[in-house]
């Protein structure tokens, strides 16, 4: 059996979720190609694996589930520090391990309260999404929207699916908004549309990470005309809007306040309520007022605003 044999071999039995058998299967060819860089990778792919899988067994359901979940955030991680990534190797991995989460949300019991439910949906909506299903991961991520709308995480993954989809305006409207309701909420690691990927390696340019990251995103996703689809606001939400600003205008002048987070933060709920003087016809002066205020804060967020 040829190399290529081998390869093929061992990613049909990883896309099963089989990490222990496709690793097997490496090793033999490995034994007569020490130089093949792709083999060599996926054996450490498989060695990553086997162990958690290996334990999978010893947990109910939903924590055999979310712990595949949060290992695949782990498994990124350690991809960082890989010198050469082979995309089909990592498709076959991305297969097994999604279709082995599924797995286990779908065996989860209905009768749970709408939280658990949106949560499980989600989740559902989400393998499907990683497995390229994106249609049936639409609706699973709408049906746990509609049971708890207006968060965050799952707006997100609907943007995600509806960029994948082509549907790009939708996409951005709602990408805004997941990010408005609560930035940190959102696993950017699980996004996986060009759209939302390439403003997210932009901001990674500026050398923001963490928290921080999370809350630029929508600054520069306004500022490089991505997030360009607006939406009116109800006047209780500028209610809420003006509130949370003068919050977080307070919060920010304590000397103790995280200033890394809050400032992008409130220079978003800034854009938001500019969005909403334009679209209401106000007068300049309360938008020259807000963007007094973001100069202030930032000069170089205000240049590029203004521009």
């Amino acid at each position: 059996m040829g190399s290529d044999e081998g390869l093929n071999k061992a990613y049909t039995i990883l896309e099963q979720g089989d990490v222990s058998n496709a690793k097997k299967t490496l090793m033999g060819v490995l034994e007569y190609d020490l130089d093949n860089k792709e083999v060599k990778f996926a054996v450490w792919c498989c060695s990553f694996w086997s162990d958690f899988i290996r334990l999978l067994p010893t947990l109910d359901a939903y924590e055999q589930g979310e712990g595949l979940i949060s290992h695949w955030k782990q498994f990124l991680h350690a991809l960082r520090r890989q010198k050469e990534i082979f995309e089909r190797t990592l498709v076959a991995v991305q297969i097994g391990v999604f279709s082995l989460a599924l797995q286990n949300f779908l065996q989860l019991d209905e009768e749970q309260l709408p939280v658990q439910k949106a949560e499980i949906q989600s989740r559902i909506g989400m393998c499907y999404k990683k497995l390229g299903k994106y249609d049936i991961a639409l609706a699973k991520l709408m049906e746990a929207n509609e049971m708890q709308p207006q968060t965050a995480a799952i707006l997100a993954e609907v943007a995600d699916c509806y960029a994948l989809c082509g549907e790009d305006k939708k996409a951005k409207v709602l990408f805004r908004e997941a990010f408005f309701i609560d930035a940190q909420k959102i696993d950017i690691d699980f996004l996986d549309s060009e759209l939302i990927c390439c403003l997210i390696r932009q901001v990674q340019e500026h050398g923001y990470t963490g928290a921080a990251l999370q809350e630029w995103i929508p600054v520069y996703g306004i500022l490089y005309g991505i997030f360009n689809i607006r939406r009116e606001l109800r006047s209780h939400e500028v209610g809420h809007l003006k509130q949370a600003i003068y919050t977080c205008e307070k919060e920010i002048r304590d000397p103790s306040c995280d200033t890394a987070t809050m400032t992008p933060r409130l220079i978003n709920m800034y854009f938001w309520l500019i969005d909403h003087y334009v679209r209401a016809g106000n007068s300049s002066d309360k938008i020259n007022d807000i963007l007094l205020c973001i100069k202030i804060l930032d000069r170089n967020i205000y240049d590029l605003y203004v521009k």
